[in-house]
């Protein structure tokens, strides 16, 4: 085998298990949620500082996961799910991983702070969050989701932090709306993965079971997650606002949604559970892009 071949195989099978250790889907998604928020805050788009935003995003929730990894990755070898990461499938050592966590927060939270110091305060509060308190409760108690929904539901509101370099109403208003919306999401995966789970001891559902009162509380959640996501529409939520129009279709968005926790309440079954799932990462999608399109076309208007 040439040199050129063994570089190319390994340079592919780093790229490979950097996209596991650091959960690249779910990175992806938080870095979305953060260029949203900052879209909607942003008077004039700037777009280095987009381009920082997202880089040191993506940094901070791979910290944070590749942190989650090394403290779980005993649990990791327990499940079918996760056996298979880098860490306990032995591909990557935990020296290895714990230089790359702490090089990605570094590199994460110094992106950040050359924004602005909230938006560096906030990334460094989630990573603290995540680690050091959702991940070794996760199998102590069920109220891991809560604390973890903290940490979850910064991303979005770390996006207008970063455009105003300020913390009001108009990020609490994002950050309760994503807090809300992840505790039907959780439930939703730890439903289905529930059997997978119980190999490693998490509890994850609220009643410990797959039954109606866990479903009903998913439910619940919903309908909190969309009144919060209709509130910008009464006007005393500052800059942060919604027209009819908009309102009516994250309405909308929010009975669709309503309907899987619903579905998921009647049949209690593995495939209500990926419905509900899959509707609550459509949900959100969406409404941050009904969000982001309302803005700009009243500003054009």
């Amino acid at each position: 085998m040439s040199n050129t071949t063994y570089t190319s195989i390994t340079a592919s099978a780093f790229l490979s298990d950097f996209k596991a250790v650091t959960k690249m889907g779910l990175s992806i998604s938080v870095v979305f949620s953060s260029v949203a928020g900052y879209l909607l805050a942003a008077e004039t788009i700037h777009f280095p500082t987009l381009l920082l935003l997202a880089i040191g995003g993506y940094f901070m929730v791979g910290a944070s996961n590749v942190f989650n990894q090394i403290i779980e990755r005993d649990l990791d070898a327990l499940m079918d799910r996760t056996k298979n990461r880098p860490i306990p499938a032995g591909r990557m050592s935990v020296n290895y991983a714990f230089v790359l966590a702490i090089v990605l927060t570094v590199a994460g939270l110094s992106i950040l702070y050359s924004i602005n110091e909230r938006t560096a305060m906030f990334g460094a509060i989630s990573i603290c969050l995540y680690t050091s308190a959702y991940t070794p409760l996760k199998t102590k108690t069920p109220l891991s989701v809560f604390v973890g929904a903290i940490p979850g539901a910064i991303p979005f509101m770390l996006g207008w932090v970063a455009a105003t370099g300020k913390f009001g109403i108009e990020p609490g208003v994002l950050f309760m709306l994503q807090f809300f919306w992840q505790f039907p999401h959780f439930w939703a995966i730890g439903w289905f993965l529930h059997e997978d789970y119980q190999k490693a001891g998490f509890n994850m559902l609220p009643t410990g079971k797959r039954d109606k009162g866990t479903a009903l509380q998913a439910i619940i959640y919903i309908v909190w997650t969309i009144l919060i996501s209709i509130i910008p529409v009464f006007g005393f939520t500052g800059q942060l606002q919604l027209s009819i129009v908009a309102t009516l279709l994250v309405f909308a968005c929010g009975l669709w949604f309503l309907y899987y926790g619903f579905q998921l309440f009647k049949n209690q079954t593995d495939k209500a559970a990926r419905q509900l799932m899959l509707a609550s990462v459509v949900y959100i999608t969406l409404i941050q892009i009904i969000y982001i399109s309302d803005k700009f076309i009243r500003l054009w208007i």
